[in-house]
């Protein structure tokens, strides 16, 4: 199989839910949870830790990603609002984004099943390591902001719109990569990676690395590699994947809640004072060709040549911002509505100020301005990444490669 774009290296099915302030009041009555008990940083084992770990969340309009020991958790929790069954992973939703806009990836699998068969375009390509069928669905639960939930004598009110994500997984925590990858990359202009977060085995994460960089060396040398991050399951081993995958990754992509959980803080995201010291911290963190950040507001791109990366930039937070305001069945004049439209004013002076004071190396672009009653909050970072990627497909093949 031939393809420009391969992205991976896994996927797989979605619970999308919103939710409620009715079912989550009654789980909070049902499990005696008190305001005292609130910590996301617990391990989840039962219902009531996953009621903990979202009310954690919410009350600082935060999202983020867990591991959860008990599957049935996960559907027991689901069966109590109304869900949607979709296509999950940074990889598949990227993918979906270029496939709307007349490209065709080709996605690396590690488990295929009747659902991921139904809903994935006639254009996007699937190669799979798995040998059988199977779905362990990921609880996607989304909450809009002013949503307000009492525990005991305080009530928490969501300050923002975010999502949730909660999994157990074996397929994508095993991560097993094809033998012939390397022989698919050989020919890729552009190779979009994620998913090395959900591995929790010391001895499976080092055979993985060793696999992956074997077949990163048979790209060509102008090939674009975006690595995207996320929520690692275990911690300690987000350093690993840096140190053994950085020198061949051109854009290493992170969100709002990657950045702050580097940091080790919350920050001021419309700060150019607190931008300005988080982004130089973090460069020292992830010393990437080209860093990423993209957030609710805004999207910067840090580096020698982020000037390069500033329409597609504006391409990622147009793509996320039409998500976010019209869902996935967002139409080619919402996009255009939403690329056309106003941008938010404290993202421009805050966009103006950090490019300003940074100097060469930075560029920094404001999302769209969008007053919303019902947002889409699931999965815009990986929208973002299918935009940015969109406006780099199509250039010549100098697309990478020496960034």
């Amino acid at each position: 199989m031939r393809s420009d774009v391969v992205l991976g290296l896994g996927g797989g099915i979605d619970y999308e839910l919103t939710l409620s302030a009715p079912v989550l009041d009654a789980l909070v009555e049902e499990y005696r949870i008190g305001a005292d008990e609130l910590d996301r940083r617990a391990e989840i084992r039962t219902e009531r830790d996953l009621v903990i770990s979202i009310l954690d969340h919410l009350r600082h309009g935060e999202g983020g990603e867990h591991f959860v020991v008990d599957p049935e958790v996960i559907t027991t929790f689901a069966a109590r609002m109304p869900r949607r069954i979709t296509l999950g992973g940074s990889s598949v939703r990227a993918g979906l984004v270029l496939s709307r806009s007349g490209i065709d990836p080709t996605l690396h699998l590690v488990t295929v099943n009747d659902h991921l068969r139904r809903l994935l375009p006639a254009n996007c390509h699937y190669v799979c390591s798995g040998t059988e069928d199977s779905s362990y669905p990921h609880l996607i639960a989304q909450y809009e902001r002013g949503l307000r939930v009492r525990v005991g004598e305080r009530e928490l009110t969501a300050a923002r719109a975010n999502r949730l994500i909660y999994v157990n997984d074996p397929p994508n925590e095993e991560m097993v990569l094809r033998d012939d990858l390397g022989d698919l990359l050989s020919r890729a202009r552009v190779f979009m990676f994620a998913g090395l977060n959900g591995i929790r085995r010391s001895d499976l994460l080092q055979d993985r690395l060793a696999t992956l960089r074997r077949a990163l060396s048979r790209l060509p040398p102008e090939a674009l590699v975006y690595y995207e991050d996320a929520g690692f399951h275990v911690e300690e081993f987000k350093p690993i994947v840096q140190r053994a995958l950085l020198d061949r990754i051109d854009v290493f992509g992170l969100n709002e809640d990657e950045l702050q959980s580097y940091l080790g803080r919350r920050v001021d995201l419309l700060s150019a004072d607190h931008m300005l010291t988080a982004l130089r911290q973090v460069r020292t963190i992830v010393p990437a060709r080209t860093l990423v950040v993209h957030t609710a507001h805004w999207a910067a791109a840090v580096g020698e040549r982020a000037a390069d990366w500033r329409a597609a930039l504006d391409a990622g937070v147009t793509h996320a911002g039409a998500r976010y305001a019209y869902g996935d069945d967002c139409t080619d004049d919402q996009l255009d509505r939403v690329r056309r439209g106003l941008r938010q004013p404290q993202a421009v002076t805050f966009a103006e100020g950090l490019e300003r004071r940074w100097g060469p190396g930075l560029v920094c672009r404001p999302a769209a301005r969008l007053d919303v009653e019902h947002p889409t909050t699931i999965g815009l970072g990986d929208t973002f990444v299918g935009g940015f990627l969109s406006a780099v497909v199509p250039v010549g093949a100098d697309v990478g490669g020496g960034l």
